[in-house]
This record gives structure tokens, sequence and C-alpha cells, in this order.
């Protein structure tokens, strides 16, 4: 073969490029056979999917990670006795000569805590399967998101459930009328109804969903079960008419006194018999400057104190509040309607309300806290307190000089318990996710008394840990159950502390 000269082939491609088609219009070129789709499903165009579902929600579960897991002995509930106090007859140690001493006394007392199942159910249909082979495992992503699930409401348990100790009866509002600052008419007559809540009832609470009186919620065999959503008695309605000034600028703020054990209340207001929700509030008042914007009705919550779930078990907050259980427990004063009492900075990088809960229980029980508990709003609140008392030394610059940048920030993390064995003693503080604002609680993960007897102070007692079951086909669906039998033991919640009503500032 002839070696192909390089330069004439250069030439006879050149020549071909200005020659358009012989026997074809040459505007026929400006217009391509294919173009890009618009859509990005249609049309010859790679989908460029990136296999496997990501799983962006938050699988926050402190307590439930943090407190031990144990294994129980069958039976229906954890029981155990305590020794609680010794010579609590106030015996005096001294003898005489040959004689013998005073009879010591002691104080005990019995604990039990009721097994109680959890528990969830995923499906997937087979369709579901078919069309997501290729891309992810349906059939493992539903088992993977029911743990994660049990262990989320778990974890709302374990801070907040309430079983046995009902809120009882709402107490009926007190309201005043404000000529200014509102947007209420003149000469109006208006109805107000307040409904206190559990940690259950309050974060499940919506102003466009409603609170949740008594549910029966029907599950995946077809039975049902009916508890309570958390929601106490509501009140007996107060009336109030607003002056009759011919101004439309009123405002009526409205009180309760505080509930034991509630960490939130719903408020409903309107004409007397149709009463409308109209917000939550993380303290027992509100301000009402105009008409209720939420759907639910008062009347729709019936007469029932629907604050226990018979199917949880009691939380720390349940366990500390309950009457007698010996923690400290304080209700911020109410200070005034809407804003409440906030805590108090002490001037000297402290907190009054938490130095007077540490020292309750220095001076009642020799313990010391390792932990508060804080929704984000404290926990905000807590820094700016402390800060306010030490802010020549608690803030932090950084100074980046080739960006012309400065960042700056205050985080209070552990806050300084004086009262203790050791002459001072760190406490950390953690925001938790199902802390609701207004709320802050305290506890303690280790007695400091020599041989207590007590491992755990705070334990997770299971007659059966986590399982999971595939039930047998009954339609073409996959069908799966994931559940656990256990209940909190908690061995001596004088340990915990426990703070309420706290305003927002």
């Amino acid at each position: 073969m002839a070696e192909t000269n390089l330069q004439e082939v250069l030439s006879n491609l050149k020549t071909a490029q200005q020659k358009p088609l012989s026997g074809m219009p040459s505007t026929t070129l400006a217009k391509s056979t294919f173009t890009e789709s618009m859509s990005a499903t249609s049309g010859l165009t790679f989908y460029d999917l990136e296999l496997g579902a990501k799983f962006l929600y938050p699988v926050l579960t402190p307590l439930r990670n943090m407190i031990p897991r144990v294994s129980g002995a069958g039976g229906t509930q954890a029981a155990w006795r305590a020794i609680t106090a010794i010579n609590t007859n106030g015996l005096r140690f001294g003898v005489s000569a040959a004689n013998r001493g005073g009879a010591l006394a002691v104080a005990t007392q019995d604990y039990t805590a009721t097994y109680k199942g959890i528990g969830v159910e995923t499906s997937v249909d087979f369709e579901a399967q078919y069309a997501g082979q290729g891309f992810d495992d349906v059939r493992a992503i539903a088992a993977k998101t029911g743990l994660e699930a049990l262990m989320l409401g778990e974890e709302a348990i374990i801070l907040g459930g309430c079983a046995s100790t009902p809120l009882g009866a709402t107490p009926t509002p007190t309201l005043s009328d404000v000529a200014v600052g509102g947007g209420l008419a003149a000469n109006l007559a208006q109805s107000v109804i307040c409904v206190a809540l559990t940690h259950d009832g309050m974060i499940n609470a919506t102003l466009t969903g409603g609170i949740q009186g008594q549910i029966t919620r029907t599950n995946a065999d077809g039975t049902s079960d009916t508890f309570g959503g958390g929601a106490a008695k509501k009140s007996v309605n107060a009336m109030i008419t607003t002056a009759n000034d011919g101004n439309a600028t009123h405002l009526i703020r409205a009180s309760v006194a505080p509930v034991l054990g509630a960490v939130g209340y719903a408020w409903f207001w309107g004409a007397a018999g149709s009463e409308i929700l109209g917000t939550l509030t993380a303290i027992a008042s509100v301000v009402i400057s105009g008409a209720a914007v939420g759907t639910q009705t008062a009347a729709s919550l019936g007469t029932a104190d629907n604050s226990c779930n018979a199917l949880a078990f009691d939380g720390l907050i349940t366990q500390a509040a309950k009457p007698g259980s010996g923690a400290y427990v304080t209700t911020m004063p109410q200070g005034t309607a809407g804003q409440g009492t906030t805590l108090t900075a002490d001037g000297a990088g402290g907190i009054e309300e938490i130095d007077a809960a540490l020292k309750s229980m220095w001076d009642n029980y020799r313990l010391s806290p390792d932990t508060i508990w804080v929704s984000s709003q404290e926990a905000l609140n807590i820094s700016k307190k402390i800060v306010t008392g030490a802010a020549a030394t608690a803030q932090r610059f950084v100074f980046d000089v080739s960006q012309d940048f400065l960042g700056g920030g205050i985080m209070v993390r552990t806050y300084l318990n004086r009262f203790s064995m050791q002459g001072g003693s760190v406490v950390a503080i953690r925001v938790h996710p199902n802390m609701p604002a207004g709320t802050l609680l305290m506890t303690t993960g280790v007695l400091p008394y020599p041989l207590a007897g007590v491992g755990n102070l705070i334990q997770v007692r299971t007659r059966q840990d986590y399982y999971q079951i595939e039930w047998p086909l009954r339609t073409r669906r996959y069908e799966y159950g994931v559940y656990a039998d256990e209940v909190l033991q908690h061995y001596f919640p004088p340990s915990m502390a426990l703070i309420t009503n706290i305003g927002n500032g």
C-alpha cells in the first residue's frame, strides 16, 4: 500500500467540510437529530441516581445509650427494698460504764417497677421489593427503621413516660383584661380553658394537629389498644369580658396554678362552649391577644383525665415528680402572665435556682448530681446568665488576620457544684432532644456511698431485650415487628432534681 500523504488527507477533509451534503438544504445542519431532554426521566438521558437510600433523620438517644441494660429474672415487676436512713430517732452515742447503748432506728422503703412491652411494626409490599431491586434492600431498610424508631420512642419514655401518676384536673384559669397591647375588641366576652400536659402530651402536641386525649390505636394484627395521650382533665372554663372602652387593643392575661408533673399547657379560648386551641406554652400562663388560630375544640377532649399511658413505664421526670419520691422538685413562681419567672443569675457566675437544688441534695442526702439535662432554650439561657456574672473572663474570640475574620461564641457546657465531698465537682450540662422548654432535670449516675449495694443507680431492666419477628405471610407483604419488654429502674429517686415552669429569658 502506498504511503498516504498526510498533507493531502488534511486538504481533502478541509474541502469536504466546506461543502453541504448533496441534495439537502444547507440549513438542515443547524438542527440536531437528538437534543437534551427537558426532563430528567425522559428521552435518551442517563439518570444519575446514587445507589442506596440516604438516612437523613436523627437517631439521638443519649439516655438510652448511657443507661446500663440488665436482664431481669422473670415475674411481672422488678422489686427491691432499700434502707433510706439510719438513726432516724436522733440517737446519741455516748454510753455509761458497764451499760449498753441505745437502740438504733432505721427507715426502709419498698420499690416496684412493672415491666412493659414496647414495639413497632413495619411492612414491605412484594411490589416495593421488586421495584427496589438494584437500588436498595427495602426489607433491610424496613427492619433498620423499625429498630431506630423503637429506640427513639424508648428514649422519650425513659425521659418522660407517665404510667402511674395522673395529673388530675387542671386548675381553673385566672384572667385579667389589659386595655392596650393586643388585638381583642372592646366588650368582648371570652371563655378560657387550660389543659396540663405530661412530657408525652407536650412533645406530641401541635397547634395544627391539637393535643391528644384518649387514643385508640389500631394495631397491625387488627386488634386495638386504648390509652391516655398525656392530657390532664381540662379545666373549668373561666369567663371575662373586655372593657367597653371602644378600643380594639385589648389582651387577656391568663394563668393557672402549676400542676406537679406537667411540663406544658394547652390553652383554648373563644365563645363559651366553642373554645378553640390557641397556643401551647411551657409555663402555666399565657397572653391572649387575638382569636385562637387552631382547629381543635376543647369540647372534643371530653371530661376525663388522659394523662397516663398504661402501656408505658414511668420515666425520669415522672419518677422525680411523683409525690413522696424524695427528689428535689421546685416550680418557678408565676411572675407576669405569659412571661413567667426566669432563672436568676447570682452575679458570681452561677444560677441561684441550680445552686439551691445542689445545696438541698447535699444537705439532705450528701449527693452531687453529674448531669443537668436541658432544652436548647434553657441551654442558651443558662449560658447568658452565667456570662452575666463573669463577662470579663467567659468570652473567647478567635481572630484570623489573613481573612479579616472575627468569630465569637459562648456555650456553657459544665456547671461547678460547690456542695460536694471534693469541695467542688463538675456537673455536665447536656441538651436533650426531647426535653421541653421550661424544664430542667438533674440526674446522678453513681451513689457516693461506700458499700451501697447499688451498682447501677439507674438501669433498664429487661425481661426480653430487643428482638425482631418476621411474621408468617398472610398477604403479598413482608411484615416485621421489633419489640422489647422492660422497665426503667431507679434505685434512689432522691438523687434527681427537677425544676419546671421556667420562663424564657
